[in-house]
This record gives structure tokens, C-alpha cells and sequence, in this order.
């Protein structure tokens, strides 16, 4: 624990992307409370109005402001990229700790789910679930959150497993301690950290995932604002309003690179190799 305070307080970067990550969850939150216009009203008389006073990043094909419809799409992309984080994180650390520490049957049945559902592309295999479930947010976290447990699984349990072999572990066994408390309060906190880098890691290629499957129709529907969407509703105005592809493309680049930044830096701090 000191070490890893320690390499915070050097890593001036951390601070740095911890503000700009908590801004763009910020923005995202108050998006209702800051966006200038109603991101749902429509005026065909402001259709396709590049960017002026009025409307500082123009208007869409229904005179919707871009700006407002932006700021809600950061709300809604981030809503679901982190529920569908959140998801995966539980689901797999959950079944990953309990096979790789307890081995035997329940380790072959998870372990063999696994390498079911890693037979499979990734981004294919939530293409098809979703157009199974039908385009929604909800069924794009799910689809997605089928196809991304079972890295957190695989590495849950390897981890669980060399946790339990040490001698902290059996002093706990010999004291009397209960199965689910030897998880909790020793399992648990040893391998969290290499979890928890993981999942931040995998802010950014999520979001790009859910994006693809809105961009291609199947997650967030219309009026909902979703970067996206956005850029698929944009495609067809490429040559006359490019700005309806070019300033979601650029806040979800923006994003996305903060997270990639954030996850590549709570990875070096909690590197136990590296040395301060």
C-alpha cells in the first residue's frame, strides 16, 4: 500500500488524467443540466446549419443542435460502457475466483464455458446475440458482456489459483476460517489489482465496441443521442455537412485516448516489479 501511494505521488500523469477522466464523467452527468438546446427537438428550418452563434457545432438533418446531442451522447456512451464494465468485471472475477480456487468440477464447467464462448470472434459473436435480443442500449451491454467475461474468468482464476497456495492461505485454513471468508478476506484483495487494470484498460475498446454495434444499428435506437449513431446518421452528409461525423469521431477519440491513458498509467503504479 505505501509503495502504490508512493508511485502516485510521483506519477504527476495520474493526477492529470484522473481530472480529465472525472470531467468527462462530469459533462457526461450534468449533460442535461449544461446541453443549450433540447437534444430531441426538432426544426427542419435550422436542417443541416453549419456552425454559427446559435448553434456553436451546427445542426443535424432535423435541425437538432449537435452540441446538446453530443453532450447526451457522452452520458449515454458512458452509461453503457460502464454498466457493461461493471458486468463483466462481476460476472467473471466472480466465477474465475471460485474455479481457480476451488478447482475440481467447478473449475472444468467454467473453464469449458469459457472456451465455449472464445470459440467465437468477439465482435461477431455479440453482432449475432444482439441481432438475436434486438437493437437496444440494454441488449448491447448484454451481448457485449456475453462476449467479455471470460478474459476476466481465465485470469481470476489463474490468479486465485497461485493465491491459494500460499502459506497465508493455509495459516487461514488451520486457524478455522470458513471457505467464503478465505475468499473474501484473502483471495479477494490479492488479485484485485491486476483485475481492476484490466477493466480500466478496457474502458476505451468497449466504448469503441458499443459505438460499432449503434453505428451498425443494433444498440442505442433513434432520438437517443449515442456517439455512434450519431456517426451513422452523419455518413450520408459526409460531403455537406461533415460535421456530423467529424465532432462525435472526435469526442469519442477524445475518450477513448483518456481511458487507454488512465488504465496505462493504474497499470505502471500497480506494476509490483517496477521500482520507485
Amino acid at each position: 500500500m505505501e509503495s502504490t501511494i508512493l508511485a502516485i505521488r510521483k506519477n504527476k500523469s495520474f493526477v492529470v488524467i484522473c481530472m480529465l477522466a472525472f470531467a468527462l464523467v462530469t459533462i457526461g452527468i450534468l449533460s442535461p443540466y449544461i446541453a443549450p438546446h433540447d437534444p430531441l427537438k426538432t426544426d427542419m428550418t435550422n436542417s443541416l446549419r453549419g456552425p454559427n452563434a446559435i448553434f456553436s457545432l451546427g445542426t443535424d438533418q432535423l435541425g437538432r443542435d449537435l452540441f446538446s446531442r453530443i453532450l447526451y451522447g457522452a452520458l449515454n456512451s458512458l452509461k453503457m460502457t460502464f454498466s457493461l464494465v461493471i458486468t463483466v468485471f462481476i460476472i467473471g472475477t466472480a466465477l474465475g475466483t471460485l474455479a481457480g480456487y476451488w478447482g475440481g468440477i467447478v473449475d472444468t464447467i467454467v473453464m469449458r464455458f469459457c472456451d465455449i464462448f472464445l470459440a467465437f470472434p468477439g465482435i461477431i459473436f455479440a453482432i449475432a446475440v444482439a441481432g438475436v435480443l434486438g437493437p437496444s442500449s440494454i441488449n448491447t451491454v448484454i451481448a457485449l458482456a456475453v462476449v467479455h467475461w471470460p478474459k476476466y474468468a481465465r485470469l481470476s482464476r489463474g490468479l486465485a489459483m497461485s493465491v491459494k497456495r500460499k502459506d497465508y492461505i493455509k495459516a487461514a485454513k488451520m486457524g478455522g476460517a470458513k471457505e467464503y471468508q478465505i475468499i473474501l478476506r484473502y483471495v479477494f484483495p490479492n488479485i484485485i489489482s491486476a483485475l481492476i487494470v484490466m477493466a480500466t484498460m478496457d474502458i476505451g475498446s468497449m466504448l469503441l465496441e458499443i459505438s460499432s454495434l449503434s453505428f451498425l444499428g443494433l444498440g442505442a435506437q433513434p432520438p437517443t443521442p449515442e456517439w455512434g449513431y450519431m456517426i451513422n446518421e452523419g455518413r450520408t452528409y459526409i460531403q455537406t455537412a461533415p460535421w456530423l461525423m467529424v465532432y462525435p469521431g472526435v469526442a469519442m477519440f477524445i475518450t477513448v485516448t483518456i481511458f487507454n491513458l488512465l488504465g496505462e498509467i493504474i497499470r505502471d503504479i500497480l506494476d509490483p516489479n517496477k521500482q520507485y
